[in-house]
């Protein structure tokens, strides 16, 4: 009776860790959504609501990390349950990471609103911001589900979010030398555009740890993680990396 008492406490700290995980998952998503719309709509209280925010998840990243070492220290877990345990380190710091984006995002709201651009690219943002958002959501679909077998859409996903990036990259180049009052602005543009673009890179960091939890192997290298933005001249044109 004592065995499965323990048996049973042990099973409730690793659902524990799971439910903290989802929970800064769907944190994460709520404050980038709404660092995106307080830009498009122009709304610094809303942005600031998202930097005040941005606590709760650094305080659910500690708690998981203060939970995992005890659990580490109390339990002693090997194979799968030890995997577990890192696996929910590594991708609870993915997601605090992800939370800073948002804030980082939404930092810029009052500086855009002063110097409005076109709807055009507010709507490249927004459509990066939905692609990068959907591929956070599937990543932690996985993660509840643990169907590796799904996990090939991320890197196809990680493609289609750096062609978009690079894509708007150019087009904020385009406006910045069409008139130089829109440097200024356009500048914050591209710092939100590589903000988002990197929420799509740890949406891959995760899906590479859940692998790793449930196969015990590493995720076989396909691509480098790369946008090609670095690549484009001032006059439109692309150059050898």
């Amino acid at each position: 009776m004592q065995s499965q008492h323990i048996v049973s406490a042990y099973d409730d700290e690793l659902k524990f860790l799971a439910r903290k995980i989802a929970a800064m998952g769907g944190q994460a998503e709520r404050m980038v959504d709404q660092a995106i719309a307080a830009l498009v709509n122009a709304d610094p209280a809303l942005g600031h609501r998202v930097i005040q925010d941005d606590i709760v998840l650094d305080e659910a990243q500690r708690e998981i990390d203060d939970k995992a070492i005890l659990i580490i220290a109390r339990r002693q877990p090997m194979a799968t349950d030890l995997r577990e345990i890192i696996g929910a380190i590594r991708i609870s710091a993915d997601l605090e990471r992800v939370g800073d984006l948002g804030k980082n995002i939404a930092k810029r709201v009052s500086a855009v609103a002063e110097g409005r651009q076109p709807n055009s690219l507010f709507r490249g943002l927004e459509a990066l911001a939905e692609l990068a958002l959907t591929q956070l959501k599937e990543v932690l679909d996985v993660y509840a589900s643990r169907s590796v077998e799904r996990i090939g859409f991320v890197r196809d996903r990680d493609e289609q979010i750096d062609a978009m990036y690079t894509s708007l990259f150019r087009e904020l180049l385009t406006y910045m030398m069409e008139d130089p009052r829109n440097i200024t602005p356009c500048t914050h543009l591209l710092f939100v555009a590589k903000n988002i673009e990197r929420i799509g890179d740890h949406a891959t960091n995760i899906a590479e740890t859940i692998y790793y939890i449930v196969t015990g192997e590493q995720m076989p290298p396909e691509r480098p993680k790369e946008d090609k933005s670095h690549r484009v001249t001032l006059e439109g044109e692309g150059k050898p990396g």
